[in-house]
């Protein structure tokens, strides 16, 4: 449930909006506390909500600021330099932007794990995945931050494509046919030639490999302060070309209407897969496959393989304020442990994992403990009844979380555009890169030479 803010509210249709809301808990005697949460989606707030039905005493008064327009981000930061009895005393960040406020220029408001009473031995033994940690450690590698899910990427493919052209659905057949888990691309353009032969989309847009592309990259985007290109994210200009000059894809945009017809098979030609998290087969495939049930749209014609190249998209983690009351620290403590490391079947990543927060029958999705996920069952029906955490699960150990910077939101995005202008031939790729560059230097006045 990664669920990044903006692609969520742009799968779903909501529109950007900012709320404000209490959620009370039945009142403690001599224990009343009210703690401030600041979140970009309603997933957070809603998950304390679970929290606060069994745990009286704490009042949570709620602002929620979708990341639409960038608005999220300069309303958290004013809080926070702010202070005073409204500021934030638990707050959340996605992957886009997590390293401002675990590592960058705003992590000095944030509340090491140790300092706030959750211990080292205890995230240990709750085998979170590696890159969370990562991610969520400051610029001294002290744990400030945790998620809740684990986003490391598959391949999602349709069954019914794969059996047309390569005899079999089988996903470790599958997963052999591409080149799962080998670091190389090498089978999987063989296949994507074999699709195009038979009029068939490998992918439906350059934004399926590209987060593949970005986290295999040896180095970020700012090395010594510097704009930096890695060799493997370049590889990314020629890679989308040949999508587009070799049909093996439908030219489409993420997040687009081109890009969600693909996924119920009502676009330009069949699209064979998709690479993504378990949130993308829960929150974005599965709602847009164009049905409810087997027989519908394309739902149970997907399963799931590794990808090629290990990656991870998305993720949200949570922080605590430094500044906060002592009075709301133990409080604070609690929800933030309960939503992030608590492995009992009580806990929040137990009843996620198995789709049962909220009742029976729930959305199942990847959780950070490792012990919780070896627990859990992944069958789904919208994947044929396939178990994805048999692949998901493994494809959190193999994401690098440590070639992100805090530019990396503004940086992605001028550099796809780039990308996208070389791929559809308007420019040249040295007038590409040059642009980008130029771009970068100008807007976020990084030095790029």
């Amino acid at each position: 449930m990664m669920k990044n803010t903006l692609r969520k509210l742009m799968c779903v249709g909501v529109a950007a909006a900012t709320l404000t809301s209490a959620m009370t808990a039945a009142p403690k005697k001599g224990g009343d506390v009210t703690i401030n949460l600041w979140s970009f989606t309603d997933e957070i707030p809603k998950m304390v909500n679970k929290y606060l039905e069994t745990h009286p005493g704490i009042k949570v008064n709620t602002t929620i600021i979708a990341t639409t327009d960038g608005a999220y981000q300069p309303a958290l930061d004013q809080a926070l330099m702010n202070g005073g009895a409204d500021t934030p005393d638990i707050y959340a960040a996605e992957a886009a932007f997590i390293l401002k406020y675990s590592k960058g220029d705003m992590q000095n408001y944030a509340m090491t794990y140790k300092d706030l009473g959750i211990k080292d031995v205890d995230v240990k033994k709750a085998e979170i995945a590696p890159y969370i940690i990562d991610i969520g450690s400051n610029s001294k590698g002290q744990l400030n931050a945790l998620g809740f899910q684990t986003t490391g990427g598959c391949f999602i493919y349709r069954r019914s494509l794969a059996k047309k052209v390569l005899g079999t659905d089988d996903p470790k057949k599958v997963n052999e046919a591409i080149g799962g888990g080998s670091g190389n691309w090498t089978k999987f353009w063989e296949v994507a030639a074999k699709m195009a032969d038979n009029g068939i989309a490998m992918v439906s847009g350059d934004g399926d490999i590209w987060h593949a592309y970005e986290n295999s990259s040896d180095k970020g985007w700012i090395v010594d302060d510097k704009l930096y290109i890695d060799p493997k994210r370049e590889a990314f200009l020629d890679a989308s070309k040949m999508l587009t000059d070799k049909g093996y894809s439908n030219k489409t945009q993420d997040w687009q209407d081109a890009w969600f017809a693909d996924m119920k098979d009502t676009g330009a030609k069949p699209c064979f897969g998709f690479f993504g998290p378990a949130w993308l087969v829960n929150y974005t495939l599965a709602p847009n496959c164009g049905g409810t049930k087997a027989g519908e749209g394309t739902y149970g014609d997907w399963a799931v393989c590794n990808s090629p190249i290990g990656f991870f998209w998305g993720g949200t983690w949570l922080f605590a304020n430094k500044k906060m009351n002592k009075a709301k620290k133990a409080a604070v403590k609690e929800i933030i442990e309960w939503i992030t490391i608590d492995t009992s079947n009580e806990g929040l990543l137990y009843k996620w994992a198995n789709g049962t927060l909220y009742g029976t029958g729930g959305t199942k999705d990847a959780v950070a403990s490792g012990v919780v996920m070896s627990k859990s069952d992944g069958k789904v029906a919208f994947l044929g009844g396939q178990n994805m955490f048999d692949y998901f699960v493994p494809a959190s150990k193999y994401a690098n979380g440590k070639n992100l910077t805090q530019y990396d939101e503004s940086i992605n995005q001028i550099w796809r555009d780039q990308v996208r202008a070389y791929a559809n031939g308007q420019k040249s790729k040295a007038d590409a890169i040059k642009d980008f560059k130029q771009t970068v230097s100008d807007k976020l006045g990084i030095d790029v030479e």
